[in-house]
């Protein structure tokens, strides 16, 4: 397994860690806030965001996972963290120390390849080996005429980038030139759901299974496919957490994720580790109280049930 799975999942071969944009905008009071502001539903209040990350380094997350939405679309209504997913990666890599930086996903086919790869090994240099590379293939259909990209061709597109990110480019440059600055070994590539390839060959040419978010029998059925194809690769998927403030609030399921106090939320954790998943993204856009405390709430009683004391 490469390192930086090994910093990931830490001893215990499970961890937490959260999804940006660190706001609560899908919560009651959050689309109060965006009527008051004036901001479309999507569009995160983003004021807090490097208070947020550096709370959620030092409470000892393992990961901040940052999306890749190039253009806001209403009929979607996300609008993620608002940031380019590569330069926000350059400012998070700057504020924090030791949390790892995620992609979830970066749309291969929407970006020049060779600007993907020297943007990629520029994260991982100055982030000091902390960047996993989440891929996709995309499904919005409006970014791709934008783009000037065939949407019916992005699986072979994508395929295309996968091979120049994994070799570094080094058979295709041309004689006595490189590409600055240059890793070692690949950056260790997830796939989001299957972008357009089939189950053995995301198995064979990826790192790790970046699944949608699910309930455990959901998971279960889609741990038991990447493990006949991938064998033990990390597996990663996502909760949209709602955390109650009352810790004994049983779990009420909801699309994505639910609500519950912190006893349920490790009793639900305890079963996605029990199955096989390896780590899990916590999205806290849902929540009715304050993310720091939220935050604070799970770094304080939720991560040291599955984190290793160091």
């Amino acid at each position: 397994m490469h390192s930086r799975f090994e910093k990931l999942l830490g001893n215990t071969g499970f961890s937490i860690g959260l999804e940006l944009p660190l706001d609560n905008d899908w919560s009651s009071d959050g689309q109060r806030l965006a009527r008051q502001q004036q901001r479309p539903f999507g569009i995160p209040d983003i004021s807090r965001h490097a208070e947020l990350a550096r709370q959620a380094d030092k409470g000892g997350f393992r990961a901040l996972w940052v999306r890749d939405v190039p253009l806001y679309d209403p009929g979607f209504g996300d609008a993620a963290q608002v940031f380019e997913t590569f330069s926000y990666l350059g400012y998070l890599a700057g504020i924090t120390d030791n949390i790892l930086l995620g992609t979830a996903a970066v749309v291969l086919p929407l970006r020049q390849p060779w600007l993907t790869l020297k943007a990629a090994n520029s994260i991982d240099e100055l982030s000091g080996g902390r960047l996993l590379l989440g891929v996709a293939s995309g499904d919005r259909p409006i970014e791709y005429p934008l783009f000037g990209v065939d949407f019916e061709q992005r699986g072979a597109s994508f395929r295309d980038s996968v091979e120049l990110l994994r070799s570094q480019g080094r058979e295709r440059l041309p004689a006595g030139t490189r590409l600055l600055p240059e890793r070692d070994q690949p950056v260790p590539m997830l796939v989001a759901g299957l972008s357009q390839q089939s189950p053995a060959w995301v198995g064979e040419h990826m790192d790790g299974w970046l699944s949608y978010p699910g309930t455990p029998d959901e998971h279960q059925r889609r741990v038991s496919l990447w493990r006949e194809v991938a064998g033990d690769k990390p597996y990663v998927s996502f909760i949209h957490l709602d955390l109650d403030a009352d810790p004994h609030a049983p779990l009420q399921r909801v699309r994505f994720g639910g609500r519950c106090g912190r006893l349920a939320l490790i009793d639900e954790l305890q079963a996605l580790r029990a199955i096989g998943v390896q780590h899990i993204g916590l999205h806290l856009r849902r929540s009715e109280r304050d993310v720091a405390e939220v935050i604070a709430e799970l770094a304080e009683h939720v991560l040291p049930m599955f984190h290793e004391v160091r």
